[in-house]
This record gives structure tokens, C-alpha cells and sequence, in this order.
């Protein structure tokens, strides 16, 4: 069972639904239940929360061949969007530990979730929010 915030899959087909047609690939980060109001999960199963921005640290990227827009380990998902309608991972898709994968109508019936070979996994949707990282 793999375990996603329902603002997180929102979020992530909103971006899918707007770079349609081009594909996009987001690095996504976990949270542990137990740092997550409201639910009976046990503390330390993760639930995916958190994304980083794919064009962060870009141009340094692009200069120095380095991905700083995404914190070194600290990412154990991947979301790719693939406006072609296909449902399942590509040989060409950027592989992590789970690979959520969005396509069109891009809507959460649209949505699912497969481990590094390929291996549809179950989703829940959790109507829980992530507590706030950075205080405004």
C-alpha cells in the first residue's frame, strides 16, 4: 500500500494538466504519519506530501550538470505525467523507489502508483495535510 495526501495528487495533475503536451517528471518526498494530524496509520509509515519544483536550480543544472533544485536522498518518489494516455511505467520514465504516474483526463481515477519494476501498487488518498514546513 502506497500512502499520498490528496492535495499532493491534486497538485500533481494540476502541473501534469497544464505542461500538457509535454511530459513532466516531479521528485516527491514523504512525511511520516506520525508527524501528520488525524490519522490511525502507524507513525512511521510514510505518506507522500511534499514535491520539489522540476525546474529548480535548473540553470545550474544545465551548466554544471548537478540537480540542486532537489535535496540529495531526500526524495523516495517520483510523479510522471505521460499525455500519450498510457498507464504504467516507460523505459524512458526517471525510476525511484515509487513511480506515480498521471495521465489523462487527468483526474485521481487517472492517477496510480507502481514500484522500480513496473508492479502496479495500491494507492490510498489521505484527506490529511501535511504540517507546515516554513512559517509564513
Amino acid at each position: 500500500m502506497v500512502y499520498v495526501t490528496r492535495g499532493l495528487v491534486e497538485t500533481l495533475l494540476q502541473m501534469a494538466s497544464d505542461a500538457e503536451p509535454d511530459s513532466v517528471t516531479i521528485s516527491l518526498a514523504i512525511t511520516e504519519a506520525g508527524e501528520l494530524p488525524d490519522n490511525d496509520l502507524p507513525p512511521e509509515t510514510p505518506v507522500f506530501t511534499d514535491f520539489y519544483l522540476p525546474s529548480a536550480g535548473s540553470s545550474v543544472n544545465a551548466v554544471f550538470g548537478m540537480d540542486l533544485g532537489t535535496p540529495a536522498g531526500q526524495t523516495q518518489g517520483r510523479f510522471v505525467s505521460h499525455p500519450s494516455g498510457r498507464m504504467g511505467v516507460d523505459v524512458t520514465d526517471d525510476l525511484h523507489e515509487v513511480v506515480f504516474v498521471g495521465i489523462p483526463p487527468w483526474n485521481e481515477g487517472a492517477f496510480g502508483a507502481y514500484d522500480r519494476s513496473g508492479r502496479e501498487q495500491t494507492v490510498e488518498v489521505l484527506d490529511i495535510e501535511p504540517p507546515e514546513r516554513y512559517p509564513a
